[in-house]
């Protein structure tokens, strides 16, 4: 069963923007603490954006003033706002809830150049 959901993934051209959503799916529960982390083929997942509960807003170097990690607390919902993206950044990415330690089962991201 499904703890984190997400959306938003998608085809688009370098240079574009996509918006991610992760959302809760089964129970309720306050979004407080997340990540964002994606997974290439053939490659490890890796960290990509955090938002710790109270805490400042952390990115990869390879994200950084491309990518912004957000919160809606009223729709309990966490985002990743993705411009300029590139296509070394396809991949799927998954929201993780630090807390629970639960998982989205992912949202594909595709870059074309």
């Amino acid at each position: 069963q499904a703890q984190l959901v997400e959306s938003g993934g998608g085809l688009v051209q370098a240079g574009g923007s996509l918006r991610l959503s992760c959302a809760t799916s089964g129970s309720t529960f306050s979004l407080e603490s997340v990540g964002w982390y994606r997974q290439a083929p053939g490659k490890e997942r890796e960290l990509v954006a955090s938002l710790p509960g109270g805490g400042r807003t952390n990115y990869a170097d390879f994200v950084k003033g491309r990518f912004t990690i957000s919160r809606d607390s009223a729709k309990n919902t966490v985002y990743l706002q993705m411009n300029s993206l590139e296509p070394e950044d396809t991949a799927v990415y998954y929201c993780r809830d630090f807390t629970k330690n639960y998982w989205g089962q992912g949202t594909q991201v595709t870059v074309s150049s």
